[in-house]
């Protein structure tokens, strides 16, 4: 990192600064790697990322590593080969995507194409009803949902909650209905 960097840094920041390559052992001991909860690798260099990560998780046993990759044909990679990547350009088209699309897309498709798992947002009127109402209006299942970054497992009683994005189970030839009561206030007749 270089030192200009740290002018970013808000004013009373309390974290340690250390400057050197991401991927020297001793500019890793002297930032305390062996006690790192989690590293992200997100210097320019796509080969220095990954020599960083590799290092963190194989050399200091750090268990959350992730690496930047500009090159999402080696993201892709590297990631099959459990190291987490973030490809910047596909993880900003993706963003931009589903932030203006309502849609869905898939997630998983089954071998026999019969059943898939999509990512749906619901209409904000579904906020404060049980999901238990829409799997029954949309006559499906939630596999699971993400709310605010984490996995959340649903109960009877779990809420469907604004910017909440549910994985949905979708039988072969029902995701136009499905994604019409996803799209729509409850109860509506479309």
């Amino acid at each position: 990192m270089r030192e200009d960097a740290f002018r970013r840094l808000p004013e009373g920041f309390s974290g340690t600064c250390v400057t050197g390559l991401g991927f020297d052992r001793e500019t890793l001991e002297s930032a305390d790697i062996a006690q790192a909860y989690a590293f992200a690798a997100v210097s320019d260099g796509d080969n220095s990322n990954i020599l960083a990560a590799r290092v963190a998780r194989e050399t200091y046993g750090v268990e959350h590593v992730v690496a930047r990759i500009a090159d999402s044909d080696r993201a892709e990679v590297y990631r099959r080969l459990g190291i987490d990547t973030v490809a910047p350009v596909p993880w900003t088209v993706t963003q931009i995507v589903s932030g203006l699309l309502p849609s869905s897309e898939d997630e998983f498709v089954d071998e026999s194409g019969s059943v898939s798992i999509r990512r749906l947002r619901l209409h904000d009127a579904w906020a404060g009803q049980p999901y238990a109402r829409f799997e029954e209006e949309a006559q499906t299942r939630v596999a699971y949902v993400m709310r605010d970054g984490m996995p959340l497992t649903l109960t009877e009683r779990t809420m469907v909650q604004a910017r909440d994005e549910a994985y949905v189970v979708i039988p072969a030839g029902k995701m136009r209905g499905i994604e019409r009561v996803s799209g729509h206030v409850p109860g509506a007749k479309s």
